[in-house]
């Protein structure tokens, strides 16, 4: 495949918000360029990374010798596009399956543990600032069960305190990205690349839909026409009228598309006290269910490589120009370190108990145009995540309201900035099922669970602190609402 060229450009429009956008103009969103200037790169990675494509399927391919799996432990932006391909694609041509790791819940820790033997696995660290907590545990476990028989990778930013690691322990494959690229916006940058080669994708498919998508998306490409533009028109306009509960449909095969999604609209737009709340993998239901608060919008999204990929680009410059067209900066989340914060607090405290609320105590509270989340601190595959899909769906009809699911610590790094930043008028209801058994963390005093209990109670605590109405419930009280 040919890199599609582009056509002669206009005379530059110094008023043209994409033009803006694609010429890393800053001043588009804040006069100051902080966490703006540095995040632009998603845009030109594409072209770059498609075109030292042979080489780097050919680093991958020595990764996989005697392999079977893939363990990619990562969280938000590092974990999400690779769960999109996993559950999307088979692995192809003798390729090994991929597992995605980004919970700390010790049933699932201990789930992938039978699933993939460490003598045949290729553990993958992914992490941009190389420091978070929960994918730097992860590879401590997997190097203290695998050391000297599983093999290792890392995808990170150069210099990284992973990456620092990664040299010390002569980890054959390292993958340094592009540091100016925010993580919900590095699907098609090392980040997603290397996940969909080490299972055999047509990675070239995959890039070449996003370099489409980026000439569709650009400045040559007349506004009527632009299917970003036309994205973040829709958005920004159903905030601004109040319509912003936007639920995107997509079609069962790439239903997980919508976790990629929900990440990059929720913490790119949700702060300052606005923003746009995506709603994916709800069932429908009949109009009465719905509040006029509600927006919905078809994707258009395949199963094919070269679809998503193009959707991604689309989705991508659609939540920045939005989030100009609001008056959000798209690219920081300054409401997650609260929650990293106050978990640190937790567990120096040493005391993650919580005192539980009624259910109805929280419903009670929700008005008309407001938004029910549902926080789960779970096994994300456990049977306690499939009976909650059933409460979401039951709270929504009886209610009228929008409703979102969440697995904790995974929403921490997505829809936490929403809950956090956002609009006032949300209920927050928190659930947490410990482990019947724990599994310590190698080269701290605490086991897995202990940092998830430890997670929850934290971004409680800071739900309360910002004015939001929030509360743990009992386990068996939710699920009972749909029994």
């Amino acid at each position: 495949m040919t890199e599609p060229a582009g056509a002669v450009p206009p005379p530059p429009d110094p008023r043209d918000p994409v033009r803006r956008l694609f010429e890393g103009d800053h001043t588009l969103w804040r006069d100051d360029p902080t966490e703006i200037s540095d995040r632009i790169g998603w845009i030109p990675v594409v072209g770059e990374v498609w075109r030292v494509l042979g080489p780097l399927r050919e680093h991958v391919d020595k990764l996989l010798d005697g392999i079977d799996h893939v363990l990619l432990m990562g969280m938000g932006g590092s974990s999400l596009f690779p769960e999109v391909l996993t559950r999307t694609f088979e692995p192809s041509g003798g390729h090994p399956r991929l597992h995605v790791l980004d919970t700390t819940h010790p049933d699932a820790i201990a789930r992938v543990a039978e699933r993939c033997p460490p003598e045949r696995t290729l553990h993958v660290a992914s992490s941009k600032s190389g420091s978070t907590i929960e994918t730097r545990s992860h590879l401590e476990w997997a190097w203290s069960r695998a050391a000297g028989k599983g093999r290792f990778a890392v995808i990170t930013d150069p210099d990284s305190e992973l990456d620092v690691l990664a040299r010390q322990r002569d980890f054959p494959g390292i993958f340094e990205n592009r540091p100016d690229i925010g993580g919900r916006y590095s699907a098609l940058s090392l980040f997603g690349i290397v996940p969909a080669l080490l299972m055999g994708l047509d990675a070239d498919a995959l890039l070449h839909g996003g370099l489409e998508g980026v000439e569709q998306c650009g400045p040559n490409t007349p506004a009527a026409s632009n299917p970003g533009l036309t994205l973040a028109r829709t958005m920004a306009n159903g905030v601004a009228v109040g319509h912003d509960k936007l639920t995107f449909r997509l079609e069962p095969e790439v239903a997980t598309f919508g976790l990629w999604l929900e990440q990059l609209v929720a913490e790119s737009l949700g702060k300052d006290g606005t923003g746009l709340v995506p709603l994916v993998g709800e069932r429908p239901g009949p109009p009465r269910v719905y509040g006029e608060d509600r927006r919905f919008v078809e994707l258009g999204v395949q199963a094919t490589p070269s679809s998503i990929g193009r959707a991604v680009v689309v989705a991508e410059v659609a939540t920045a120009l939005a989030g100009a067209f609001i008056g959000v900066n798209p690219f920081d989340q300054p409401d997650v370190a609260a929650a990293k914060e106050a978990t640190n607090g937790v567990l120096s405290q040493g005391d993650s108990r919580v005192p539980v609320t009624a259910l109805a105590e929280l419903t009670d509270r929700l008005q008309p145009g407001w938004h029910l989340a549902l926080q789960a601190f779970v096994d994300p595959e456990g049977p306690t995540a499939a009976a909650l899909e059933d409460v979401r769906e039951v709270l929504r009809d009886r209610h009228r309201v929008a409703v979102s699911l969440g697995f904790g610590p995974r929403f921490l790094h997505s829809t936490g900035q929403l809950h956090k930043g956002g609009p006032q008028e949300i209920v927050c209801v928190q659930v947490h099922e410990p482990a019947a058994e724990d599994i310590p963390i190698p080269g701290r005093p605490l086991g897995f669970g202990e940092l998830l209990a430890a997670q929850a109670a934290g971004d409680l605590k800071v739900l309360q602190q910002r004015g939001r109405v929030a509360g743990r419930v009992e386990l068996d009280e939710l699920l009972e609402v749909a029994r």
